[in-house]
């Protein structure tokens, strides 16, 4: 695996695999690999042969009160675990790498991108895809990895690919959960054990809207009524919000359909958590 952390390196490193016409697949993150992580990169193997990730604490996507100080960087666990999955190309720029100080042009989300996530953390997906823009034309893949965990983000980035005319395929990988039903997060780390238990009532919530909707029931208040129900009693666990949403464009029917997906988000202490499923 070669480790490349300018922008023209990463250029020249992938030019031999573009000249010799090898399908060329992406994993975008931030680090702190966890098991999720590695399943996009055996996602990735079978959709080409040249694998890039990019380790990048992207500071556009943080707002002022969250945590990209404490953000998790283990550097030499990261590039073992990359090596160790069969990465080929490892791209860790600099924040003064991917950002000049004379940047002014940034790409905005727009409505897909305003509520749920985009209303919480406001210029959170600006940020997202900024970073992912900028990566897709440096490494100018064929086909880029994400995660079904971070739904709106993975409809964002299509949604950006798609109007500006990008040349990749964008391919959503399924939730890497624990045993427990945890979904796998690097912010996960942060959870005491106590939070760790109480954290569980996010898989629990979703998973007593898709119960209810299989006994038929289809109004989306009254799904979305069951899984508040199950949060509400837990006192560690601060719901933000959960909601029965269209799955491409985010916004909430009135009956649910099949394909429709739940989404919740909230914090256990300290900590964020975010989560979904579909119908």
């Amino acid at each position: 695996m070669k480790i490349l952390t300018t922008i023209a390196d990463m250029r020249a490193a992938i030019k031999p695999a573009r000249e010799s016409r090898e399908r060329i697949v992406f994993v975008p993150t931030m680090g702190a690999l966890h098991a999720g992580h590695l399943s996009l990169v055996e996602r990735a193997k079978t959709e080409g042969s040249c694998i890039v990730m990019s380790i990048f604490v992207n500071p556009l996507q943080f707002g002022p009160s969250e945590d990209l100080s404490r953000y998790p960087r283990p550097v030499e666990d990261d590039e073992r675990l990359a090596e160790e999955a069969g990465v080929d190309l490892l791209f860790r720029p600099s924040v003064e790498e991917m950002y000049s100080s004379a940047r002014t042009i940034s790409v905005t989300s727009g409505k897909l991108g305003s509520e749920w996530e985009g209303k919480s953390r406001p210029g959170h997906f600006d940020g997202v895809l900024t970073v992912v823009a900028k990566l897709f034309n440096i490494v100018q893949p064929d086909a880029a990895i994400f995660g079904q965990k971070d739904l709106q983000q993975a409809a964002l980035v299509s949604a950006m690919v798609r109007d500006l005319d990008m040349p990749i395929d964008i391919v959503i990988a399924p939730i890497v959960r624990e045993v427990d039903g945890l979904a796998l997060s690097s912010r996960n780390r942060y959870l005491s054990p106590e939070q760790r238990k109480a954290a569980l009532a996010l898989n629990r919530a979703l998973n007593r809207v898709r119960e209810k909707f299989a006994e038929g029931e289809t109004r989306v208040a009254a799904l979305e009524n069951a899984g508040v129900s199950v949060v509400a009693p837990e006192p560690q666990v601060g719901l933000d919000y959960l909601a029965v949403i269209d799955s491409k464009t985010f916004e909430r029917p009135t009956v649910a359909q099949k394909g429709n997906s739940i989404i919740i988000a909230a914090r256990v202490g300290t900590t964020r958590l975010i989560d979904n499923m579909t119908l």
